[in-house]
């Protein structure tokens, strides 16, 4: 049953995640599913099939765009995204949304009844 509960609460909150690890330079999908696990401890492990729509719509309600890396040596082209300034804009929403649920979470968790 916590298995259930975790999926859900991590649903909502990967495009903000996603959206803050591009916001300081340009990432291909790999990268992000890497950092992503490093910086949550595991907590998110994303794979292509959870990771890739996500992009896929920020890049459709224009919050990323995408640009194809040059193949240089052995080394294969990238995709690569790109946060925009709608990103930004929208980066900062979602942040401030985040921080008011999840102090109001702790809140009500906290209350010693």
């Amino acid at each position: 049953m916590n298995e259930k509960y975790e999926k859900q609460m991590k649903k909502g909150i990967l495009e903000m995640l996603v959206l803050k690890l591009v916001c300081r330079e340009p990432k291909y999908g790999y990268q992000i599913i890497q950092e992503m696990k490093e910086k949550s401890q595991d907590t998110f492990l994303l794979k292509d099939g959870t990771l890739y729509p996500i992009l896929y719509r920020l890049e459709d309600d224009g919050l990323v765009v995408s640009e194809w890396s040059e193949s240089e040596g052995k080394q294969v082209p990238r995709k690569y995204y790109r946060i925009t300034e709608q990103g930004r804009q929208a980066l900062e929403e979602i942040e401030s949304v985040w921080r008011r649920i999840s102090d109001g979470v702790l809140k009500v968790l906290e209350d010693r009844v």
